[in-house]
């Protein structure tokens, strides 16, 4: 996620460069890192930036390595000179024909959901997230494109999960009402077997913030959920996907917690594993550990306390740098 800009400084990066003779690798090897942070071109060697915390370090090693080699690099701070350069700087980081692009990417994927197989669903799918979260990563001034953009890709998303994930819940309509957390608890909380993400996180939340005594009970068909427990993450349970949420999500809101800016953190990266939308960057590590868990622990209380570890880990790094 993209910092705000520095408070009190000037409000562009400049990053100028001379390189020395001939060093097609390392102008290379400058090139792609200044790429990959979002820069544009103001003409050959300077290179502009939105004034942000984020940059310095990156631009100060790229300063280096330009050194190193024997050439000149200089980071400026600079204001633009009236309100028409600045707007031609933020011109420069407009990203609307690069969603539009991939807006009719998505449109052509949703085309052809129930005409391709599985594997290439998932790949097509795979592929338009990841574009996406390149895309709004350098997005530094986002306005409706991006919005349209992931509205699009979340509506692709579900549409897709019904062919890939039929056993997911479908979203719900309606309010989602706040609940008094003293009449939940030692109760019973009952979902699907082999928790995922959004199970996973779902009952550690339950279990560290909602109902500290609380049974959890993993069931191999939503249809036998007891009469008495609690059921969540299934269609029909009492917590389920509502509008654009999801469980962990829902969960949040019902128990009024969505003021803890941890917990809402944890939501973005469940929301982007279960659903897709916003990429996350702790997304891909979670995912990746959370797979290993799953293939590794067969029972799913064991596999439930595992993970929980591992969201634990993350509100305790969310919370101290809140």
């Amino acid at each position: 996620m993209a910092s705000e800009p520095r408070l009190g400084k000037p409000a562009w990066l400049l990053f100028i460069l001379t390189l020395q003779g001939q060093q097609p690798a390392v102008r290379m090897r400058v090139w792609r890192a200044l790429k990959s942070l979002g820069t544009a071109v103001l003409r050959d060697g300077v290179y502009v930036l939105p004034n942000r915390e984020e940059f310095l370090e990156p631009l100060q090693a790229q300063s280096e390595e330009v050194t190193a080699s024997g050439g000149s690099a200089q980071i400026l701070e600079v204001e633009a000179r009236d309100k028409l350069q600045e707007a031609e700087f933020r011109q420069l980081f407009d990203r609307t024909s690069d969603y539009e692009k991939l807006v009719l990417e998505i449109r052509g994927a949703r085309k052809g959901i129930g005409k391709v197989g599985v594997t290439v669903l998932a790949s097509s799918l795979t592929r338009l997230l990841r574009d996406y979260g390149t895309i709004a990563q350098q997005d530094f001034f986002p306005g409706a494109a991006r919005e349209q953009t992931r509205e699009a890709l979340e509506s692709l998303t579900a549409a897709a999960n019904v062919v890939l994930a039929p056993d997911e819940p479908h979203a719900t309509a309606g309010k989602i009402r706040r609940l008094d957390r003293a009449k939940y608890q030692g109760r019973t909380w009952a979902t699907r077997a082999r928790p995922w993400a959004d199970r996973l996180a779902s009952a550690w939340l339950i279990k560290r913030f909602i109902d500290p005594r609380a049974k959890l009970l993993w069931l191999k068909n939503p249809k036998d959920c007891p009469k008495r427990a609690i059921g969540y993450d299934f269609d029909g349970a009492e917590f389920t996907h509502v509008g654009t949420r999801v469980t962990f999500e829902v969960l949040l809101a019902s128990f009024g917690m969505e003021g803890d800016p941890a917990l809402e953190r944890i939501g973005a990266v469940i929301h982007y594993l279960d659903a897709g939308g916003v990429s996350v960057p702790e997304a891909v590590g979670l995912e990746a550990m959370l797979r290993g868990a799953q293939q590794l622990i067969d029972d799913d209380d064991n596999l439930v306390n595992e993970a929980g570890k591992l969201f634990q880990f993350l509100y305790v790094h969310y919370t101290e740098s809140a």
